[in-house]
């Protein structure tokens, strides 16, 4: 389950289970919405295939869920004063909010103790939800990311 080099303890491949979800911020839900689901032709969670703990937040049209063919979801979260860093979307990705993996809940706190053993600030938590628990800290770029898990 973990390995140990240079001292510092790590993960081994397959603890990650799969990409969990991708979480875009979007400036206009409604266009968003119709690009993923009418142009690029994702689906659409809607009624009971919406998560429980999100039901409400979709109800206000605060957040859309998608699922990709091979699975991953496609989370979007309406942020209408959103500006992008810069207005040139060539010169930086602006929307993406993270990138989550998803872990065995047995695993969690060990993936907690991997970050703090190689001195990764953790940005936010671990916290725990109705949907689970989460952890958030940046790559070297800066770019966020969560190891999360279900509830046990």
């Amino acid at each position: 389950m973990l390995t140990n080099s240079n001292s510092n303890i790590t993960l081994v491949p397959g603890n990650l289970r799969k990409v969990h979800h991708i979480a875009l911020n979007v400036k206009d839900m409604q266009a968003s919405r119709h690009f993923y689901g009418t142009t690029l032709g994702l689906h659409e969670l809607t009624g009971d295939e919406v998560p429980k703990t999100l039901v409400k937040l979709v109800e206000q049209g605060k957040v859309a869920n998608f699922v990709t063919p091979d699975g991953t979801i496609l989370d979007l979260f309406w942020e209408p004063q959103l500006t992008p860093p810069d207005p040139n979307p060539e010169k930086s990705f602006t929307r993406a909010y993270h990138l989550a993996f998803d872990i065995d809940p047995r695993l969690f706190d060990t993936a907690v103790e991997v970050l703090k053993s190689n001195h990764i600030a953790i940005a936010h938590g671990p916290v725990s939800r109705p949907t689970g628990r989460g952890v958030y800290f940046y790559d070297p770029d800066g770019f966020m990311v969560e190891i999360r898990c279900d509830p046990i």
